[in-house]
């Protein structure tokens, strides 16, 4: 028997429950929004960008780039795997598995834009913005890290070429196991109608039209879901996240990987994570190591759709992708004094972006767009 609230307060507690469900659709409704506007808008440029190959440092800012333009390492790994089917990278599997990963790398940072950008919906209210853009950030510097230690390292061993070889090997054979993300499932229908809605405009190009109305929408889903979440349930989920998800840095990490393998996206994974940052719920020390498991769990999908290939260099450069983040996370993870320093970068750049409004939107342009195209074009 279902109990029908009597009091006001109930109903109250009720109704804000389902603005929240609400609220929180409407925000997930525009981050696919801002995935399918950039790709409408860069995907064709991102994969004339992949399609040469290209010395290992531009490979490395074009798999930045690319990302940045299309809004999903997924995505970018995908095209990356095709080439090295089709042989675009050289018939040798080694050979091509070594020159495919430092855009693996770059993708990797590429994709924590996403993020970025959702912090910025509480760019209007002081406290939720540093809290915010501190935790969207830190992915970025730990992701900047990473690969600053590990590559070099891999330009002169191809050690992660040479492990994912290996794993490759083991697990050539192995059928396929698909999954469907419940988050894209239902976000979907309304992502393709608006998308479709705007190209109905006779625009010259409707995916502007399309990434606007996502960054409308975003600025309104956050600045409502953090008052209604901050105003019901705060203290209890406080403690719920305290004594149970976020208890240790293990719990957190493992969390992590179980969200962004469920919904099958690190973008959305990380990006859920930053408005509870902006409300107070969670800490930059407890959102640190589960942005960690989502670099983790992100790598889990392409690993077993590329199990279905006969051939053994998509598989490795999937598996390439998966142990870059693991070495990333055995690097820096264990040392206290490493694993402090994207903390304090991004808590130092998030004083700054109080400070200054302008410099967010700096950030994202200049780290995202300008530094990696100057270094393709200089380099080149």
């Amino acid at each position: 028997m279902i109990n029908i609230p009597q009091s006001p307060t109930a109903w109250k507690s009720y109704l804000k429950i389902l603005a929240i469900l609400a609220l929180l659709y409407l925000f997930l409704v525009s981050i696919g929004l801002i995935g399918s506007a950039f790709k409408g808008l860069g995907r064709n440029f991102a994969e004339q960008l992949i399609q040469s190959s290209a010395a290992p440092i531009v490979g490395l800012f074009i798999g930045i780039l690319a990302t940045s333009l299309i809004q999903s390492s997924s995505t970018t790994t995908s095209l990356i795997v095709g080439m090295v089917a089709a042989g675009t990278f050289g018939d040798d599997p080694r050979v091509a598995l070594a020159a495919a990963i430092p855009y693996i790398m770059g993708a990797n940072i590429g994709t924590s834009i996403t993020n970025t950008i959702v912090s910025l919906g509480h760019i209007v209210r002081k406290n939720e913005f540093q809290q915010a853009f501190a935790a969207s950030i830190v992915h970025d510097f730990f992701n900047l890290m990473s690969v600053c230690i590990l590559f070099p390292i891999q330009l002169k061993t191809n050690f992660i070429g040479h492990s994912a070889y290996w794993l490759a090997e083991k697990f050539i054979g192995t059928e396929t196991v698909t999954f469907n993300s419940p988050i894209k499932m239902i976000t979907k229908p309304a992502v393709h109608w608006i998308t479709d809605l705007c190209q109905y405009q006779h625009l010259i190009n409707p995916f502007w039209l399309v990434l606007v109305l996502a960054l409308v929408m975003l600025f309104l889903a956050l600045k409502y879901l953090t008052t209604v979440i901050r105003s019901l349930v705060i203290a209890r989920l406080e403690a719920f996240f305290d004594t149970h998800i976020f208890k240790t840095w293990v719990r957190a990490m493992f969390f992590g990987v179980a969200i962004t393998v469920m919904v099958q996206s690190s973008s959305i994974t990380t990006s859920l994570v930053v408005p509870l940052a902006g409300a107070g719920i969670l800490t930059l020390q407890q959102i640190f190591p589960y942005t960690l498991g989502s670099n983790i769990g992100t790598t889990i999908t392409a690993i077993l759709a590329s199990l279905v290939s006969a051939t053994i260099a998509p598989v490795s450069v999937a598996f390439a992708h998966l142990l870059f983040n693991i070495f990333g996370i055995l690097v820096i993870w264990p040392i206290p004094a490493v694993r402090q320093f994207p903390m304090k970068l991004a808590t130092y750049f998030s004083s700054l972006a109080v400070k200054n409004r302008i410099f967010p939107l700096l950030y994202v342009i200049i780290v995202f767009f300008i530094i990696p195209i100057s270094l393709i074009f200089i380099a080149r």
